[in-house]
């Protein structure tokens, strides 16, 4: 199930709900009870090889190809 980031306008303070993405709209009351809250924008870190940055492996040389002509050129 989807988590959703809230701020309290009221308060300040932030807080997360997990709900049911047909539910991503409806209001949210913060724990303090106040009702005048907002829903955040959230960010996704996603790991791995790509979101890493460029390679620190050379681009290969020579000929072209699928392989870069090591068999096929």
């Amino acid at each position: 199930m989807p988590r959703y980031e809230y701020r309290c306008r009221s308060c300040g303070t932030t807080f997360e709900l997990n709900r049911p993405m047909s539910e991503s709209s409806a209001p949210a009351s913060c724990p303090e009870g106040h009702g005048d809250t907002v829903k955040l924008l959230s960010t996704v870190a996603v790991g791995g090889v790509a979101a890493a940055g460029p390679s620190a492996a050379p681009a290969p040389q020579g000929g072209g190809g699928c392989c870069g002509g090591g068999c096929c050129s």
